[in-house]
């Protein structure tokens, strides 16, 4: 169920989250007491690159090449117009769909980030609390800060899925699925685009790669096949020479960083995994088996082998390649072009849902992201074919300003702009959105 905080004897706290929302903001205002992040979209982003570092905010906002993407992203949104409907009942609204076989209270996901250890300490068990505070499902990413274990740990009640970056190693990903299964997951989300990493850049203007300094490999140095190789690797005899790394104190530190984040490895503590290979050698086998750019359709029957969870596919834009993955008989398609961060002047996502959602005529549920910043965008995608609409960047901003509540504070005030676009459009429910609520400029 969707929380709040509203007092009891509020009015508004039977007449949807739009309306607690407000009550809870403007009461608390009485106070002098302002939202812990701005729910203006712009506000929230300069915020955030005010609360983070330039390398944070750099690997969070950007994209690839011009940022093309990106902006066609948003655009796309602009080409599409909500029709007000006034004098119709829209007292009462429900924002709930079925999705995966389960009822959920909202038509919102979260979808998989990584390394938000850059924007915040507890990353992703903040975000999996206040996901579960709010009755959306989290997409935990493979580029987590904390193993899926712990994750599952801070936020038991929560709905969480596990994005699969389809690994070098086989045995390595047939171990990652198997700790998703076992640790709660209701599906898997393999995502297909980032079998080369995107030009990114902003990252390459800071030469700044956040696993390079052993962040966001959780998944990986807590996964005992993954420790097998890296013990493995550091057991080899070196061949060659290592590229020479200037030693600075950006170095230093980065090598502090490594040692620390190692530790899953060394089981000891900073002094030894300082001295200990093992450390920097996880991050060279990370580098190693991340992904791999042979990867094809026919490759995509092995997870069904390894897992008895639903199977979703990320980063589908073309609709042939959704008629493909019908044919692969998999559980859900995702719309996505990673929200502008793999192509340069890839195609919008918007604009190809509507082709998508007509050739899957409704046989396996759509999840669509990239360019979402708020509930009249997510009406719009669900208008447009989408059965549930991940939201991306702008929970990182907040997580990166405020922490847990600032993810909740983000997700509650999508939502509540969803549940007013609704109403405003005379609708009573998300199954009512179809194209006939928009009008296409």
């Amino acid at each position: 169920m969707v929380t709040s905080s509203v007092a009891p004897d509020d009015p508004a706290a039977g007449r949807g989250i739009s309306r607690r929302t407000q009550s809870e903001v403007y009461r608390a205002g009485i106070s002098g007491t302002r939202p812990a992040v701005p729910v203006d979209q712009r506000a929230l982003e300069d915020a955030a690159r005010r609360a983070l570092s330039a390398e944070a905010f750099a690997y969070i906002a950007g994209g690839a090449g011009a940022e093309s993407t990106m902006a066609a992203n948003r655009a796309a949104f602009d080409r599409w117009q909500v029709w007000p409907r006034p004098l119709r009942d829209v007292a009462e609204r429900d924002l709930s769909i079925d999705f995966l076989g389960r009822r959920r209270p909202t038509p919102l996901l979260l979808a998989p980030l990584g390394v938000m250890e850059m924007a915040h300490r507890e990353a992703d068990l903040a975000v999996a609390r206040a996901a579960a505070s709010l009755g959306v499902p989290y997409t935990l990413s493979n580029q987590a800060s904390f193993p899926m274990e712990r994750v599952r740990d801070a936020a038991p009640g929560g709905a969480r899925l596990f994005q699969l970056y389809w690994s070098a190693s086989d045995e390595l990903n047939a171990s990652l699925l198997a700790r998703a299964e076992d640790s709660g997951c209701e599906a898997i989300v393999v995502t297909l685009d980032t079998h080369l990493l995107g030009w990114r850049t902003r990252d390459l203007d800071l030469a700044y790669l956040p696993f390079t300094r052993g962040l966001g490999i959780a998944q990986y140095t807590s996964d005992p096949v993954f420790q097998r190789l890296v013990r493995e690797r550091a057991a080899r005899p070196t061949t060659g020479g290592s590229p020479t790394v200037k030693v600075t104190p950006k170095a230093v530190a980065a090598a502090v960083t490594i040692a620390r984040k190692g530790a899953a490895l060394t089981g000891t503590g900073l002094r030894d995994s300082i001295r200990s290979p093992l450390p920097r050698t996880a991050v060279e086998t990370f580098l190693d088996v991340f992904s791999t750019p042979a990867l094809t359709w026919d490759d995509l029957a092995k997870a069904r082998e390894w897992t008895r969870l639903p199977i979703i596919l990320k980063g589908i834009v073309h609709p042939d390649d959704a008629d493909r993955a019908m044919d692969a008989g998999v559980d859900g398609i995702w719309v996505s072009n990673h929200g502008g961060r793999q192509i340069d002047r890839s195609v919008p996502t918007l604009d190809v849902l509507p082709d998508i959602a007509q050739r899957v005529a409704g046989r396996v549920p759509i999840v669509f992201d990239s360019g979402v910043r708020g509930g009249a965008d997510a009406a719009i995608a669900l208008a447009l074919g989408a059965t549930a609409v991940a939201l991306g960047r702008p929970y990182a901003y907040g997580l990166g300003i405020a922490g847990e509540a600032g993810v909740r504070e983000v997700v509650r005030n999508v939502l509540a702009e969803l549940d007013i676009t609704l109403g405003l459009a005379g609708l009573t429910a998300i199954a009512e959105l179809d194209r006939d609520a928009l009008r296409s400029v």
